[in-house]
Formats: C-alpha cells, structure tokens, sequence
C-alpha cells in the first residue's frame, strides 16, 4: 500500500512553517505570542526563529524584540506571482470544466471594455458551441462580462455605469440582451450579490451560459469561467442547479491556485 505523503513530514519543517503562518495578517509577532500561538516551548521557538531569521525569511525589528517577516519572503512571493498566472493555470481546470459537464468552457479577461477569451475547451457533444479563443465579446450580454463587471472591486460597476453605458444605447443581440441602462445595472448588483451569472440566449438565440469569477493572491477579480452549450440543453434551471456549483468548486480551486486566500 502507497503510505500517505503525511507520513513523510518532519515536524521541525512543521513548526517552522507555522511559524511563518503565524505572521499572516500581523506587522511583526513576540516571542511569547508565537510560543502561545504555536503550544511550543520558548526555547523550540528560538531556535526556529533563528534558522528562519539566519536564512532571511525573518528578521527581529530594531527598536524591539519582535520579529517580522524578511525579503525572503517577498522573493518567494514574487517567484509565486510570475510564475502562477492564470493563462498558465487556467486551462487544466478549463478541461476539467469541459470533461465534468460535458460542454464547452472558457476562460476570460475584461480588456478594451469587452470580453476577451484567453482559453477554452470544446464539448465531445456532436451539438456544441464552438470555441470562442482570441475573440471579444460584449460585456451587457455574455454571462462572462456580467461577472468581469459585476464581481469586480468596489466601484468598477459604478465606472462601468458612468463611463461605459453613457457613451449610447446597449447593442440589443436578441430578444432577450439587456438594453436598458437601469435593469442591466440592477441585473449587475444581482451578480455581484450572488457570485455568478447566466447569458439566456442574450448573446446568440440559440446559446445558453453559466460564468463564475476567479481571485488571484490579492482576493481581486482576475478573470471568469463560464460553460456554454446549446440554449435547448442548458435551461435555467440546469444552469443554476447543476452547473454553477461545479463551476464554483472549479473556479475556488484555480482561485487557491493562484494564491487567493480560502
């Protein structure tokens, strides 16, 4: 029998990444808080700050005898940022998407005041919608714009409304997009206050979508995942009760991949 990689863990490496755990969320840590916080020894916890301190991952603060984290750190986050982004991250878990719900799935950036599709992965379906990669779409009519906009930082929404949609009337693309300024901004709020979005034949007649926005390390909007099949196959009801919630635990996990927190 394989053994668990847990059984392999050697307990000083234990501490001493707790130990820098510890420091999260605090501009610098004591002695006595981290022997608490740790239920180790004071003696156990100097020595682990020293090996941590002589090799830069932290370093004591001069004006007192408390530590906080060092460069090191910072190089390590660096080497985090440039090399988790989330064109190189996204498409296993865009297949992934693709293979569980059986249609096809994209993943997207806002750009230019539009939609930009950076990956995507098409349904083994013989009826599938095709792939959308390089290309741009609206914002007020696609489930991905919606989040883009709508789970985006405080105040996006409120540029989008001031700058975007006041420069003229919304592109009507089928009987069902979104046209008026104060229903769209009310559907967005909408968005924002669940966490996803759906196109029903907003885009094209006979094309229905499900999108989900992605974090990076700073718990900020950095792209959306959608899924999109024939509109025929993909009601509400199947978008809202089968495939939002494997789009969530899909997008939580290349979210966690990309640094975000939770």
């Amino acid at each position: 029998m394989r053994r668990s990689k847990s059984e392999y863990s050697i307990q000083t490496v234990v501490n001493a990444l707790r130990a820098l755990e510890a420091f999260e969320g605090h501009r610098d840590v004591g002695v006595s808080e981290l022997s608490r916080t740790l239920g180790l020894h004071k003696n156990n916890v100097f020595r682990v700050l020293a090996t941590l301190e002589e090799h830069d991952y932290i370093e004591q603060v001069a004006d007192n005898d408390r530590y906080r984290l060092g460069p090191a750190c910072q190089r390590l986050g660096r080497a985090f940022r440039e090399t988790r982004t989330l064109g190189n991250e996204a498409p296993a878990y865009v297949a992934e998407l693709a293979e569980r719900i059986g249609e096809s799935a994209h993943v997207a950036v806002c750009e230019g005041g539009a939609v930009r599709h950076l990956y995507g992965v098409e349904a083994a379906a013989r009826v599938r919608t095709g792939l959308r990669v390089g290309e741009s779409l609206p914002i007020h009519c696609t489930a991905l714009g919606k989040v883009l906009i709508g789970c985006a930082a405080p105040g996006v929404l409120e540029t989008f409304d001031r700058e975007a949609l006041s420069e003229g009337d919304l592109e009507r693309h089928t009987d069902d997009t979104i046209v008026d300024r104060e229903k769209l901004i009310d559907h967005l709020r909408g968005v924002a206050a669940r966490g996803w979005a759906t196109d029903l034949r907003e885009w094209d007649p006979e094309i229905a979508c499900a999108a989900v926005p992605v974090f990076d390390g700073d718990g900020a909007l950095t792209g959306a995942l959608s899924v999109s099949g024939p509109a025929y196959r993909l009601d509400r009801t199947d978008l809202e009760a089968s495939v939002v919630p494997i789009l969530h635990d899909v997008a939580l996990r290349l979210s966690r991949a990309l640094g975000a927190p939770g």
